[in-house]
């Protein structure tokens, strides 16, 4: 089977063909890990969790490498390893470990409840800055970067095809980049490689002082140490593209006597809420642990592939809602037996069909579809084949639950709403449906649904039951 992947850095749709069959690599920018994570940093880890999941199942689990690292070194850890310090009389940098670690636990088991697999590797900033003084050293040497002023600074007029890979003009390079003016750079859009630190601010030796990494150079060194010069993909999301993937790019290969950094860039989507874009100033900020109070993981991992990886996705209170009804008719066609047969040989059974949506540029939109054919030929002409068929789809892509009964259970728990209430807003929905305010009876009914409740319209009137 082919697998066809869109690369960024070609703009077009091209067969994927690993550098080595029996080491597929593969590097995806992880969490700076100061606060818990919104719910548009679970899209990327969900995307490349399922191309992780797919390359596993075409080239053998041993043979694929997966990294996706923990920022730990960035000026706003610093801002809030200090605030938690507080007139506390303990050394910051002991602070800043504790909030890292907290924060980093937390993250790892909220995405982990998103069932996403642990990648191979999980490299953190701060365990990595020899190799990136070692990086800078090589730039300086040849005659990329340059020492000024307690700093080094990449020099990108030493890289002839900088910009590459987000193809913007310069002006809009320089906005996009946010240039810090400053009079020791030789040039505006020249970015920093290493920095001084202050006694409150983290720092190790170096041989241009006491100092930190800038955030572009980590991710290239844990990068390099793990996967090599080059390596096969580089994901993340949209928003990485530039300025931080193409100063990746540019630091990378000129450390490396041009040896390209990887094969195929892959970018993921933005995500919008309701239709906003998400920020604190609006009040639609949603984190992933506050999402998961209210939803199963599951349903969160649903929703997010239920539109192609490349396109922006809104996320929605009603998409979600419409996602867990699929996964509960889905799961609702499982036995038991079937989900463990599946899990001692996973691959064994899986739809070709379903196979080929993924591999045709991870299209689970379309898988998807093939899930629910699948669902629906296991209702109809019931057979322990088609469950196998639609189980070993669905663990493909992260969505086989250990205990399928109880994952069911969990997707409708017990109603919130006492009766008085749910009469009252059937009263309003019957009301705004008289008044052919169609939009608002749909969203009552979508909000009872949320909790567990289904209406059910007949000649005779509106009666309601408690799904599950």
């Amino acid at each position: 089977m082919t697998l066809r992947l869109y690369n960024t850095l070609t703009r077009r749709k091209e067969e994927f063909v690993p550098l080595d069959p029996a080491n597929v690599r593969m590097y995806v920018c992880g969490p700076t890990v100061y606060d818990y994570a919104h719910i548009g940093n679970a899209r990327p880890v969900i995307v490349f969790d399922v191309l992780f999941r797919l390359l596993r199942h075409l080239y053998g689990a041993e043979h694929v490498t997966y990294v996706r690292n923990i920022t730990d070194i960035d000026d706003k850890i610093n801002a809030r390893a200090l605030e938690r310090r507080g007139a506390r009389n303990v050394p910051v940098l002991d602070v800043l470990r504790e909030l890292t670690e907290e924060t980093q636990a937390q993250y790892l088991a909220d995405v982990t409840t998103l069932g996403n697999l642990p990648p191979t590797h999980t490299p953190r900033a701060t365990d990595h800055v020899p190799q990136m003084i070692a990086m800078i050293a090589a730039l300086i040497e040849g005659g990329h970067a340059y020492a000024a002023n307690g700093h080094v600074l990449f020099d990108v007029a030493s890289k002839s095809d900088y910009g590459k890979l987000s193809r913007r003009p310069l002006d809009e390079m320089i906005a996009g980049a946010r240039v810090e003016v400053a009079p020791y750079k030789k040039n505006p859009m020249d970015f920093v490689l290493w920095k001084p630190s202050d006694e409150n601010t983290p720092g190790w030796k170096s041989p241009w002082g006491r100092g930190r990494p800038g955030w572009h150079i980590e991710c290239s060194a844990m990068a390099g140490d793990y996967l090599g010069e080059t390596f096969d993909i580089h994901g993340g999301g949209i928003d990485l593209l530039f300025p931080h993937h193409e100063n990746e790019i540019a630091q990378s290969e000129c450390a490396h006597d041009g040896h390209p950094l990887a094969k195929v860039w892959m970018h993921n989507g933005f995500l919008q809420v309701e239709g906003e874009k998400m920020s604190k100033s609006l009040g639609n900020f949603v984190t992933i642990h506050d999402l998961l109070k209210d939803w199963p993981g599951d349903v969160l991992r649903v929703n997010m592939l239920k539109r192609h990886y490349r396109l922006p996705m809104d996320w929605t209170v009603i998409g979600m809602t419409e996602s867990r009804n699929l996964l509960f008719e889905w799961l609702g066609q499982l036995t038991q037996e079937v989900a463990d047969a599946v899990r001692l040989e996973p691959g064994r059974y899986v739809s070709a069909d379903f196979v080929e949506a993924l591999a045709d540029d991870l299209n689970t939109h379309s898988a998807l579809q093939e899930v629910h054919r699948l669902r629906n030929v296991a209702a109809h002409k019931p057979s322990r084949g088609a469950k196998l068929t639609l189980a070993d789809s669905l663990q493909l892509i992260g969505l086989l639950p250990f205990n399928v009964s109880q994952s069911i259970q969990d997707l409708f728990p017990n109603p919130s709403a006492d009766n008085n209430e749910i009469a009252r807003a059937i009263e309003a929905r019957n009301a705004a449906r008289a008044a052919k305010n169609f939009a608002e009876a749909d969203r009552i009914r979508d909000d009872l649904l949320a909790q567990g409740i289904q209406l059910k319209d007949s000649p005779s009137g509106t009666t309601w039951e408690v799904k599950r």
